[in-house]
C-alpha cells in the first residue's frame, strides 16, 4: 500500500472506533437516566438494548490477530491490550461478586452490583416453595435441615387470616404476637428455628393484605402476595393467577403498596408468565416500581378457567422467559420456579436463566434433601461439620395433641353458637310456632354451650401465657453435625420419613398431608412392596409409621416379602375407577364449554359460571335448619349447582371426597372468600 493508503486506512479505523464509543456513551447515559428519573423503559426497548450490548461484547473480545492489517502497528496493538484488559477486568469484578450467574447476564455500575447477595438478611438461592397443604411447618423443618435456606408457607388468605385475628380479639379483647400462632389462625404455625420464613398470602384487597401482614410481622422476614394460583377456588375467589389480567393491574399493585406501606419487611411476589414475554417483563417492573422487594416466576402460563392453553399446567417450564426478564432487571431478585428434580437441575437452571435463586416444589416433594449438596460434596467434605437446628424440647407430643383437640372443640362450639344465633333470628321473625322441636332444644343449650366454650378457652389462654410459642424471649438451639451423617440419613428413605413424623407429633398437621409427604418421599418403595394403597389408608400417624416399618423389614429380609398378583389386580382396578371418578368434573366442563359453543355463545365459560358463587356461612346454617330436603334442593340447584351440597349439608360430609364431580370449597362469610386447600375432581 502506498503511504497516502495506509494514513487513509488508519483515518477509517480511527473514525470507526469514535463511532462505537459514541454510542457506548449514548447507551450509558440512556441507562443512567432510566435509573435516576425513575422512568419504565418498554420492554422491546430493554431487549434491543441487551442484544446491542451482547453484539459489542463480542466485538470487544476478539483477538488482535483477528483484525487484518492492525497486528502490525505495536503502538495500537498497545492500546487495544489496555482496552480488551480493562473489559476482562469488569467481568472478573461480576464474577467474584456472583459465581452461578452465566455471562450474558447485563452489565452494570460494579457500585449497585456490590451490594448484589446483600439485598436481604438472609440467603434466598435454594428455596422451599409455597405448596398448599404441603408447606407446613413440620416440612419446612425437615427441608432445613437438609438444606434449603428459605421456606415459604402455605397459601392462606388475607381476608379469612384477618377475620379469624379479629374474631380472636373479640373474645380475648385484645391480640398479640403470640396469639397468631398459639391460636392457629389459618392454620399457621412457625416456632424460632423456622427462619428465614416467607408468609404466603392470597389477597384481593389492599388493606386486607396489609392487616394481614401486619399481624405476621413478627414471625417472619418476608411477606409473599399469591399471583400464581390456578385452582378453580382462584377463579372463583378472583385472587391468584386470576389477577394477571390487564383489567386487574391497578388492584395488583395497589395491593403491593399497602403491604409495603403497612410493614418494615420486604414484599414478595410469585408470578406465572403473561401471554408474551413483554408483557411479563412489563408487569415485574410495575410490581418493583409499587413496592415489591423480590419476584419468583414460575416459568409456565398463567391459567384459565378450563386450565387449558400451553404451559398452563403441564409440560416443561420456559426458563428462558425468566432469563430475558432478569437481563432486564440485572440488580433486582429474580427466582426461577419450574423444572427441578435433582441438584443438578438447581445448578444447571441457575446458570441458565442467570436467576439470584432457585425455587423447587416438585422436586423437593420428592427429595427433602434436594438443596443438600450446597453444603458440599461428601466424598471431598464428609468430615466437615455443619450446623443443624435442634427443636425446642418443650413440644411434646401429648401437648401438641391435647391444644390441638381443644382448638378443634372450639371451632365446633363456635359453630353451634353461631346455628343457635340463626334460629333465634328466625324466631323473633315469625315466632317460636315457626322452629321444630330439634331448634328449640338447641336454644336451651345455649348457656350450656357457651360455659363450655369459656372454659376451653381459659385453659388454653393459661397454657398460652404459662409457656408460648412466639419466638419473643426464645432461643434457637443449634448443634453440629457431620456432613456423610445428613448424606447417610438423606439416602435412607424410610429413615426421611419416619423423621418427619417425629416432627409431626411435635408438631401436630392434617393426616392427609402427613400421608401425602410419606407416599412421595417413599414412592418407589411403596409400589415396590405393594404397601402404597395401605398408606393412603391410614388415618393416624402411628398407621403410617407401621407402613414404614413394614418397608423396612421388607428391605432388611428380602425372603419375607411375597409379591400378591390378586392385589395388584386389585390396586390397579381401583386406581383406573378412582381417575374415571375424577375425570367426572372434567367431561362436565367439557360438555358445557361445548353446549356454549354450539349455541354460538361468545363467553364459552358461560354454563360454567352459573351456579359457581360461593355459598356463605349464614347461608349454610339458615339451610341446615331447614326441615323440607325438597325445597332445600330446589333452592341449591338454581343457587349453587356448581358445588357439592353434600359437602356442606351433610353431617358428615360428602362420602366421594376427591372423587367428586362438584366443588368442595369451605363456605363463606357474606363479604369474604374463604380459601381452602380442597378442591374435588
Amino acid at each position: 500500500l502506498s503511504t497516502n493508503g495506509i494514513k487513509e486506512r488508519h483515518k477509517k479505523k480511527k473514525a470507526k472506533k469514535s463511532k462505537i464509543k459514541s454510542k457506548i456513551k449514548i447507551k450509558e447515559e440512556e441507562d443512567r437516566e432510566d435509573i435516576n428519573d425513575g422512568s419504565e423503559p418498554s420492554p422491546k426497548k430493554l431487549l434491543k438494548k441487551e442484544k446491542k450490548r451482547k453484539k459489542e461484547k463480542k466485538r470487544k473480545t476478539k483477538s488482535p490477530s483477528s483484525d487484518n492489517g492492525d497486528a502490525g502497528s505495536p503502538k495500537k496493538k498497545k492500546r487495544r491490550t489496555k482496552e480488551t484488559k480493562g473489559d476482562s477486568d469488569e467481568e472478573d469484578d461480576d464474577d467474584r461478586h456472583d459465581t452461578n450467574h452465566h455471562n450474558d447476564t447485563l452489565v452494570v455500575d460494579n457500585n449497585e452490583h456490590k451490594t448484589k447477595g446483600t439485598l436481604f438478611p438472609f440467603e434466598y438461592e435454594h428455596i422451599m416453595a409455597p405448596m398448599v397443604g404441603a408447606s407446613e411447618l413440620a416440612f419446612r423443618l425437615l427441608c432445613r435441615k437438609y438444606g434449603a435456606t428459605l421456606s415459604y408457607t402455605p397459601m392462606m388468605s388475607a381476608s379469612q387470616f384477618v377475620k379469624e385475628a379479629e374474631e380472636l380479639t373479640s373474645k380475648n379483647g385484645k391480640t398479640s404476637n403470640a396469639d397468631v400462632t398459639n391460636s392457629n389462625i389459618c392454620e399457621f404455625q412457625t416456632i424460632p428455628c423456622d427462619r428465614p420464613l416467607v408468609v404466603h398470602f392470597s389477597a384481593n384487597k389492599p388493606d386486607h393484605f396489609a392487616k394481614a401482614a401486619k399481624l405476621v410481622e413478627s414471625h417472619c422476614d418476608a411477606i409473599d402476595l399469591n399471583l400464581g394460583c390456578p385452582q378453580r377456588t382462584a377463579y372463583l375467589g378472583h385472587f391468584g393467577s386470576y389477577l394477571l389480567g390487564e383489567d386487574d393491574r391497578n388492584l395488583v399493585l395497589d395491593i403491593i403498596r399497602a403491604g409495603s406501606k403497612a410493614v418494615s419487611i420486604p414484599i414478595f411476589v410469585k408470578i406465572r408468565l403473561l401471554d408474551t414475554i413483554e408483557e411479563t417483563i412489563k408487569l415485574c417492573h410495575q410490581l418493583r416500581d409499587a413496592g415489591a422487594s423480590l419476584i419468583a416466576i414460575h416459568a409456565r402460563y398463567r391459567a384459565s378457567w378450563e386450565r387449558k392453553g400451553p404451559g398452563a399446567r403441564d409440560g416443561p417450564a420456559m426458563l428462558d422467559q425468566v432469563a430475558l426478564v432478569k437481563q432486564t432487571m440485572p440488580n433486582f431478585p429474580i427466582i426461577a420456579n419450574g423444572n427441578v428434580i435433582t441438584y443438578d437441575d438447581v445448578v444447571s437452571n441457575r446458570k441458565t436463566t442467570g436467576a439470584d435463586g432457585i425455587m423447587s416444589a416438585e422436586g423437593i416433594l420428592n427429595n427433602p434433601a434436594l438443596y443438600l449438596p450446597r453444603l458440599g460434596d461428601v466424598d471431598k467434605d464428609g468430615e466437615r461439620q455443619v450446623s443443624i437446628a435442634t427443636l425446642p424440647k418443650n413440644e411434646s407430643s401429648s401437648e401438641g395433641e391435647a391444644d390441638k383437640k381443644k382448638e378443634k372443640r372450639i371451632r365446633k362450639l363456635n359453630k353451634k353458637l353461631r346455628e343457635i344465633e340463626t334460629i333465634e333470628k328466625k324466631v323473633k321473625q315469625s315466632g317460636e310456632e315457626g322452629i321444630n322441636d330439634d331448634q328449640r332444644s338447641k336454644l336451651e343449650a345455649k348457656t350450656k354451650i357457651q360455659d363450655q366454650l369459656k372454659e376451653l378457652e381459659a385453659i388454653i389462654l393459661n397454657s398460652s401465657s404459662s409457656e408460648p410459642r412466639s419466638n419473643e424471649g426464645s432461643n434457637s438451639q443449634s448443634k453440629l453435625v457431620k456432613l456423610y451423617e445428613l448424606y447417610e440419613a438423606a439416602n435412607n428413605k424410610t429413615g426421611l420419613a419416619r423423621e418427619y413424623l417425629s416432627i409431626v407429633r411435635s408438631y401436630p398437621t392434617k393426616i392427609r398431608s402427613v400421608v401425602f409427604h410419606t407416599r412421595r418421599m417413599c414412592k418407589d418403595l411403596l409400589e415396590k412392596y405393594q404397601l402404597m394403597e395401605e398408606c393412603i389408608a391410614s388415618t393416624t400417624i402411628d398407621q403410617v409409621e407401621e407402613v414404614l416399618l413394614k418397608c423396612e423389614r421388607y428391605i432388611q429380609q428380602p425372603e419375607t416379602f411375597h409379591y400378591d398378583q390378586q392385589k395388584s389386580a386389585r390396586e390397579t382396578e381401583a386406581l383406573a375407577a378412582r381417575r374415571r371418578e375424577e375425570g367426572k368434573r372434567k367431561a362436565y366442563e367439557a360438555r358445557m364449554m361445548r353446549k356454549a359453543k354450539r349455541e354460538g355463545l361468545s363467553d364459552l365459560e358461560h354454563y360454567l359460571r352459573i351456579g359457581a358463587e360461593v355459598p356463605t356461612v349464614e347461608l349454610i346454617a339458615k339451610l341446615k335448619a331447614e326441615v323440607k330436603r325438597e325445597s332445600t334442593m330446589a333452592f341449591w340447584k338454581a343457587n349453587h349447582s356448581q358445588h357439592c351440597m353434600a359437602f356442606h349439608l351433610d353431617n358428615g360430609g360428602c362420602k366421594r371426597d376427591r372423587t367428586c364431580a362438584f366443588l368442595h370449597v369451605e363456605a363463606k362469610d357474606s363479604n369474604k372468600f374463604v380459601e381452602d386447600d380442597e378442591v374435588a375432581g
